[in-house]
């Protein structure tokens, strides 16, 4: 065993007597077989933690793993911000301690971003930006963002304000270059059935850029418990200032990168306070769908929709939020009890080719976008009694879990709830497994979505498609959504033996492309979603009154083998073992 503590010393042998003081010495001291054993603390790295293929084979653990003596240990991109100085409204500013952060943290717990609504203060959009009458605007100091919240149903975007100027009578907001123009063309739409009673909005064009909802991170903005910065300057009101003693500021935007590295394992350990810095360029973050944005890179596209439906704008060079903590063309990687919190990008990716990885029995929290991602390449993945909730709290678009372009994903016994957009999406792939997750509360900021969504063809057969089976979805309520939800062509589908309780909408049949190859089968549902379409299998399924959910032996049945397992039970068997896709 090699053993690591904060106050250790990477001079010394590594030895529980005299540890390693850093993660490095560590990787650098292992061989296959090895257990790193790290002492409790938080280990502020100067840099991403990097791990290849010649670093296979090790374990890395909190020391006392899976016993009651288990030791708290964090690793974090954080840096403490210090040497506050006090004004006379409450407010202070400290230097920062690295670029300026989208995030800051306060004894642990997430600071809000200062922020003013926009949609009353008369913005008029011009080539450049905007026009106002007053001069309110001009109190506007800092790196100053507008946010488009439902850009599209399902989007929301950010773009920088360049400056802001004006006279005594009115004021004009220049907005930065490319995002601005760019996201006037992005945001340009039809619908006609912006609501399920619908029948027709008169097909009208609407660009987003034309309703700004919110501003933020101007010192001008701050209300009490929320920050902003101006360049490289951090204001910040706290509720008390003994606060003031532990805010930390992430600098590194990637914790861990693990490359091409195999049979590896992280247990007990808590990733914390990393960041993402893109949405502060020039290109702002152009939100599309799920943890995708334009990045500027390719064409616009027009998609029409079936006749009357509209069409929307898409991007061709479309990028995703990257996972602060990073596997790629990994394999028979195991993430057991870890803990992902207080990260500025998507919490955990695995990314590239890949076979065998597992996620158990963790949480993910307090996230600015999505929980974890399962990229294209992925073989037999499998994430499996984990709770995720509090994703999605900058960008509101991005999804608990994102599975897409892979074969034979598990995604199993989990709780997913508290989310601004869709809990479970998978997106084109093959043999995705959705089994006994407890789904709740989602959809909550924007609309288009749902508790699980799918899309694209799933397979080339119902035996090899997607399983959506035995999860409960509850409380995917406001307008416009759905608790399962096959869009956009979805094929091969199988949703089977679910619970459905205060949706919108139990489950989405009429989408476009149409569903092919769907089939909902003994699903109990508190709502009729309607009749079946060509290419959609209705068999079996039961409306229930509210009341009778709890009595119903089938619903009791699937509630109770619903969210996550006691330790004992999932913790069973071999973690490499239980990352191979199958059924429950």
């Amino acid at each position: 065993m090699i053993f690591v503590d904060p106050s250790g010393d990477d001079a010394g042998p590594g030895t529980a007597e005299r540890p390693f003081a850093t993660l490095e010495r560590a990787r650098d001291a292992a061989a296959p077989g090895d257990v790193v054993q790290l002492r409790a603390g938080t280990y502020r790295l100067a840099d991403t933690f990097r791990l290849s293929a010649e670093h296979s084979g090790v374990s890395y653990q909190a020391y006392g793993f899976g016993t009651g003596t288990q030791e708290e240990v964090v690793l974090s991109g954080g840096r403490r911000v210090t040497g506050w100085t006090a004004g006379a409204d409450g407010t202070h500013r400290a230097e920062l301690p690295g670029p300026a952060p989208r995030q800051l943290y306060v004894r642990g717990r997430r600071a809000e971003r200062s922020s003013v609504p926009l949609a009353d203060q008369g913005l008029v959009r011009t080539a450049d930006g905007y026009t106002v009458d007053g001069t309110g605007p001009q109190s506007w100091r800092g790196d100053v963002e507008i946010v488009y919240r439902g850009a599209y149903p399902w989007s929301e975007a950010r773009c920088p304000v360049a400056s802001v100027s004006g006279d005594a009578r009115s004021t004009t907001i220049e907005m930065a270059r490319p995002a601005f123009e760019r996201a006037a063309r992005l945001y340009h739409w039809v619908i006609s059935w912006q609501s399920p009673d619908a029948t027709d909005t008169g097909g009208e064009d609407a660009y987003a850029v034309d309703s700004p909802t919110s501003a933020e991170n101007s010192p001008a903005f701050l209300t009490d418990g929320t920050f902003a910065t101006e360049g490289t300057v951090v204001h910040l009101r706290p509720h008390r200032a003994d606060e003031l003693d532990d805010v930390v500021a992430p600098v590194l935007e990637t914790l861990v990168h693990a490359r091409g590295a195999h049979d590896i394992a992280f247990r007990g350990i808590t990733f914390a306070e990393a960041t993402w810095r893109h949405p502060s360029s020039p290109m702002g973050f152009l939100h599309y769908h799920g943890n995708g944005y334009d990045d500027g890179t390719g064409d616009l596209q027009v998609i029409t929709f079936a006749e009357g439906q509209g069409q929307v704008t898409v991007p061709t060079g479309e990028a995703s939020i990257p996972g602060n903590v990073l596997f790629e063309d990994c394999s028979r990687v195991t993430l057991a009890g870890c803990r992902f919190t207080r990260l500025g990008g998507v919490a955990l990716e695995f990314r590239g080719a890949g076979t065998g990885n597992a996620v158990l029995g963790g949480e993910i929290s307090e996230i600015a976008g999505g929980g974890l991602v399962i990229g294209a390449g992925a073989r037999e993945h499998r994430v499996a009694d984990t709770r995720v909730h509090r994703i999605g709290l900058d960008y509101h678009g991005s999804p608990a879990v994102l599975v897409t372009g892979s074969d034979g994903t598990v995604i199993a016994h989990n709780e997913i709830r508290e989310l601004p957009h869709a809990g479970i999406v998978v997106y084109e792939g093959r043999g995705t497994q959705v089994l006994n997750n407890l789904v709740h509360d989602t959809m909550r900021v924007l609309a288009d979505g749902g508790g699980i969504y799918l899309s694209g063809p799933q397979g080339g057969s119902y035996a090899s498609g997607a399983l959506v089976r035995g999860n409960v979805v509850r409380d995917t309520v406001t307008p416009w959504n759905f608790a399962l939800y096959p869009d956009y062509g979805a094929a091969w589908v199988t949703v089977q033996g679910n619970i459905v309780q205060r949706a919108d909408k139990a489950a989405a049949l009429e989408v476009s492309p149409p569903q092919r190859h769907v089939a909902f089968v003994g699903n109990l549902w508190d709502a009729d979603p309607g009749p079946a379409p060509a290419g959609t299998l209705l068999a079996d399924n039961r409306v229930l009154p509210a009341d009778a959910f709890d009595t119903d032996p089938v619903a009791a049945d699937i509630a109770a083998a619903a969210g996550p397992r006691p330790p004992r039970e999932h913790a069973a068997g071999d973690e490499h073992a239980a990352a191979r896709a199958g059924g429950e």
